[in-house]
């Protein structure tokens, strides 16, 4: 069985994207383009609230991540979070 899509905004693709070294490449309406410097992938991820899995799974491909890779990106920026001082 594989593994199933989370459910992520864009935003939060193109974080994960920028943390593993793609760059911002340009942008036309609600699509962003990232390039990576070194293995030259080109990665289209629309900025919408919430993307399709089949769509997910397009921006996985392109970035020659599984969807695990994906999550563990994801689940990266929730460790370097600091916890909010009181």
């Amino acid at each position: 069985m594989s593994p199933s899509a989370p459910v992520v905004s864009g935003r939060s693709v193109v974080a994960a994207l920028e943390r593993a070294g793609f760059e911002r490449r340009g942008q036309r309406g609600s699509h962003l383009k990232l390039r990576h410097p070194d293995s030259g992938r080109t990665v289209i991820v629309p900025l919408h609230s919430e993307l399709a899995p089949g769509t997910l799974a397009s921006v996985c491909r392109q970035a020659g991540w599984s969807l695990p890779e994906l999550q563990l990106h994801l689940a990266s920026r929730r460790r370097e979070r600091p916890s909010p001082e009181r």
